[in-house]
């Protein structure tokens, strides 16, 4: 088939025209390079089964494609909250665009969303029957209520205008080809330990996140885009459903590393989720998948890549 990859030079999206191009598919890669980077793809250059084109989903764009992927938003609070309209405007506008395009081409459509649309949740672990707990007007809503608005319009084109869609809600992933600078939990821990400065702690350590290796991440994106069955178009989680906290994640790092870190505490952001952690019966049970990578392991591949770049 041919695929079309938006946000494709990012870090799940580079991962991800990887996985295609090992399947035979001829690969679109469309970013604009705000947070992608051109050497996460840089190996692809050159083959004929590859295009990069360099792009913004708020503008539209014809092209003749089978499936799309909709991955292009910033994903990180420093990126997302640096510009929050732009941040809204890729969700919302790319979301728009992307549907129409799939609408004109017949092509089925795979919405990146995230475990962020159920915010600082009161359930626990998180289904994907919950409808979330979100603050509206927060400095992460730019994020959330994209993504959350995306979703809608995805459940909305489906049932107006019968495109194909998927919607994964993607839980905190990690691995090679994160940016340095990305403001995530991992990257920013593993850089300043490679570093030999302080890492920082947000409120006690004790709030709790799901880390799952990047490889386990894809597999369940393909699984999904493939996914027939007559409840394909609902919401599906792809996460790790081992929860650690802050804490735990400082001690794995320092145990990979064989060495002592010191930690500085910071107050906790607001509206930062105190637990997240995904139930992923339903993907368990639709696509036959759930996460291969230990949090050591793919710990240990992902201080190798940021060791390899520093």
């Amino acid at each position: 088939m041919r695929i079309l990859v938006t946000g494709g030079a990012g870090f799940l999206g580079s991962h991800l025209c990887d996985a295609l191009l090992e399947c035979r598919h001829e690969v679109i890669a469309l970013d604009n390079l705000f947070t992608g980077a051109k050497r996460n793809i840089r190996h692809l250059w050159g083959r004929p089964d590859f295009e990069f084109v360099r792009h913004d989903v708020v503008e539209p764009i014809l092209l003749e494609v089978d499936w799309i992927f909709n991955l292009a938003c910033p994903a990180s609070p420093i990126h997302y909250q640096h510009n929050p309209v732009k941040t809204i405007k890729t969700s919302v506008m790319g979301a728009l665009n992307m549907l129409g395009l799939a609408k004109r081409v017949g092509a089925r459509i795979l919405q990146a969303s995230t475990s962020e649309v159920y915010g600082d949740p009161t359930v626990h672990p998180q289904r994907e029957e919950y409808w979330g707990h979100v603050n509206p007007i927060g400095p992460r809503s730019c994020y959330d209520e994209g993504k959350r608005v995306a979703e809608s319009l995805m459940i909305s084109y489906c049932a107006q205008n019968n495109v194909d869609i998927r919607i994964a809600r993607i839980f905190n992933t990690y691995g090679p080809r994160m940016a340095v600078g990305d403001g995530r939990v991992v990257s920013n821990f593993v850089v300043n330990a490679l570093r030999r400065q302080p890492l920082t702690l947000y409120g006690d350590g004790q709030q709790t996140r799901s880390f799952c290796y990047v490889s386990d991440l894809i597999d369940g994106l393909l699984r999904l885009m493939a996914y027939e069955g007559p409840d394909a178009r609902e919401p599906v989680n792809l996460g790790n459903p081992d929860e650690n906290s802050i804490a735990d994640l400082v001690t794995a790092i320092q145990q990979c590393l064989d060495t002592t870190l010191e930690t500085i505490n910071e107050p906790l952001p607001e509206d930062d989720p105190k637990r997240r952690c995904p139930d992923i019966n339903r993907a368990r049970r639709r696509l036959g998948w759930s996460p291969a990578v230990t949090l050591d392991a793919g710990l240990k591949h992902t201080i190798e890549y940021f060791r390899s770049i520093l």
